[in-house]
């Protein structure tokens, strides 16, 4: 089975690999910045969706992990050229959030990994506990609703709510889902270098 990173991806993981906290979040922010400007059938770039989620996490005073999950929830996307290379993003859950947690696994704390981890699942258990909740999101996220596979089992449903960090995964899965307004200006990228330093030192 092929590496599902790109080229581009692989070079980041080495670059992180031997990065100072400073050079980490420096080489995280250029690559969102360099990978984040294509859609996903929503009113908003891969970056301003992720910069929105993060400063929805920064208003509800949320601590450094979970405005860094919030940030990097979609990593996995651009981390496998969705977009630009793949033809099937849209028709495949591609497991975006698992691709996520495996790449950042060795310089995260684990409420980052987790929240990114559960965010897909964390859908599903909204969805299941309160069916309404499907009626608020954007076409794409109910589209990809039915992919990842619909409403939870009540084995699923007792399985996540067993999640130490299932909470923080609930919050970011509401900011995910409000993070696709055309045109909201928010701070930039660099504001969370602090951040990000700070949860690298965390783990």
């Amino acid at each position: 089975m092929s590496d599902p990173l790109s080229p581009r991806a692989l070079r980041l993981q080495s670059e992180l690999r031997k990065a100072s906290p400073q050079s980490f979040a420096d080489r995280l922010l250029e690559f969102l910045q360099e990978k984040g400007g294509s859609r996903y059938d929503e009113a908003v770039t891969q970056l301003e969706h992720g910069l929105q989620a993060a400063w929805l996490a920064r208003q509800a005073g949320a601590n450094a992990s979970l405005v860094v999950a919030a940030l990097l929830h979609d990593l996995g996307h651009l981390l496998m050229d969705e977009f630009e290379g793949r033809s099937d993003f849209l028709s495949n859950d591609l497991l975006h959030e698992r691709i996520a947690t495996s790449f950042l696994e060795a310089y995260m704390p684990q409420e980052v990994l987790d929240a990114i981890r559960l965010h897909v699942p964390a859908k599903r258990y909204l969805c299941s506990v309160d069916p309404s909740y499907l009626n608020h999101l954007s076409p794409a996220s109910r589209r990809s609703f039915a992919l990842q596979g619909g409403v939870m089992s009540d084995h699923e449903r007792r399985s996540i709510e067993a999640e130490p960090f299932l909470d923080s995964a609930l919050q970011l899965r509401r900011w995910d889902d409000l993070a696709k307004i055309a045109g909201k200006a928010v701070p930039a990228p660099q504001v969370y270098h602090a951040d990000l330093m700070e949860v690298r030192l965390l783990a």
